[in-house]
């Protein structure tokens, strides 16, 4: 069982195969490597998940975090230096961001 009764998920940081390709506003393309679900949460959560599976990945790994709450989205950003990690871009989707980051 998870945190306040809520039933317990797959991890939102499994490694998997590239998952897509990006092209964010500057017109760099970038691999994904990995999606971090955490659509729903509220901080600290959204970063401590993304630090998490920047410390999993291998160095240049381009990470894809969906996140629907705004204050995470806007603290991202300015974590990644403390964790390890570069912040390429956000993009806002229908219902939620997708912040791509790019481990040291």
């Amino acid at each position: 069982m998870g945190l306040f009764n809520r039933k317990a998920t797959p991890s939102p940081t499994a490694p998997a195969a590239p998952v897509a390709q990006v092209t964010l506003e500057d017109g760099t393309t970038y691999t994904i490597s990995r999606v971090v679900d955490v659509l729903g949460d509220s901080c600290p959560r959204p970063q401590l998940m993304t630090k998490k599976a920047l410390n999993e990945a291998a160095s240049g790994a381009v990470i894809e975090v969906r996140v629907d709450n705004p204050t995470s989205m806007e603290a991202l950003p300015t974590v990644m230096a403390a964790v390890n990690g570069t912040h390429l871009g956000t993009v806002k989707a229908d219902r939620h961001w997708c912040v791509y980051v790019r481990k040291n």
